[in-house]
């Protein structure tokens, strides 16, 4: 018999058009719009980036705001800057250019410096730009290097495996990383798009697990939800699962015992990633030291295997 079913925060409305509720990356499949500016916060949009966007803005920004102070020692005159004259406008103002890379940055060579009170006030005011800036800077990018994440490994299908004498739905996972996580959780909610009040609608259905947490994560682990006369899979076949469009949530906790804090990390598996009739291939051997190897490149190998001629 099938549990009730129950909203993940995820809701239960249906429109026809149904793509992934969490995409492979881990975020959710929601796009917000109607925001005003106050609602930016910019330390969550720049902590969030990725390295290569975030390097992007850092040195786009670099660029403009030594560009905007170059032009205000142009407009002071065309002594303002000792050393950087020169035979057109433009080469001197490379040269200035230069002159508030060394000021923004507090590097000060020598060789260029300001003239008179206006280009000195500036050159003051734009040194004091530059520590608060390179402080910001910096702790943006500490904060996104020393933030604990999880890089937990899944596997790039789910198996319909046999299990005792009937079958199972499994995943394996594996700690990409070096780092030790302990006490780590699994929970798997089945998203399905049924009738619901004489109108279709998506329900929720969490799958019991054979074992629902590890003590220890250093190999891999398959997650198994056992196909029993109590799963709401009991019965279905790949056709039933492409007809429901049901897709697996998976959400992984565990204690990360390098940083000493919680991390989580998000999945999803569609029908059309499910292999029914397979297993895991083992993914860590013993050398003949006694050591255990694991082999992450193996994490989603499986081979054929025969399912029960029912599992209904």
């Amino acid at each position: 018999m099938n549990k009730a079913s129950f909203d993940p925060g995820l809701t239960q409305r249906y429109t026809g058009n149904l793509k992934r509720v969490i995409n492979k990356d881990g975020g959710f499949n929601v796009y917000r719009t109607g925001f005003t500016w106050r609602d930016i916060h910019p330390y969550l949009y720049l902590i969030n980036l990725r390295l290569p966007q975030f390097l992007g803005i850092v040195l786009i920004a670099y660029v403009v705001v030594n560009t905007i102070f170059a032009s205000l020692y142009m407009m002071i005159g065309p002594n303002s800057v000792y050393g950087a004259q020169a035979s057109s406008e433009w080469r001197r103002f490379i040269n200035i250019m230069f002159f508030s890379s060394h000021t923004l940055t507090t590097v000060g060579y020598g060789d260029l410096y300001p003239v008179g009170l206006a280009a000195n006030t500036l050159a003051s005011f734009e040194a004091l730009v530059g520590l608060l800036a390179f402080a910001l800077a910096t702790g943006l990018l500490f904060g996104r290097f020393a933030r604990p994440s999880a890089r937990i490994g899944f596997s790039p299908t789910m198996l319909v495996a046999p299990y005792c004498d009937g079958a199972s739905l499994q995943f394996r996972v594996v700690n990409r990383r070096q780092n030790n996580l302990i006490d780590l959780e699994a929970q798997l909610t089945l998203m399905t798009v049924e009738e619901i009040g004489g109108q279709l609608g998506r329900k929720y259905v969490n799958l019991t697990l054979e074992r629902s947490q590890v003590l220890f994560f250093p190999l891999t682990w398959t997650v198994v939800h056992p196909i029993d006369e109590n799963s709401p899979l009991r019965g279905k076949t790949s056709d039933d699962l492409n007809r429901l469009q049901a897709e697996v949530l998976v959400m992984m906790k565990g204690f990360d015992d390098t940083f000493g804090q919680t991390v989580h990390a998000r999945y999803s598996y569609r029908f059309d990633e499910i292999t029914w009739g397979a297993h895991f291939v083992p993914a860590f051997e013993f050398d003949r030291n006694g050591n255990m190897h694991v082999e992450l490149n193996k994490v989603g190998q499986c081979e054929r295997a025969v399912l029960p001629e029912t599992i209904s």
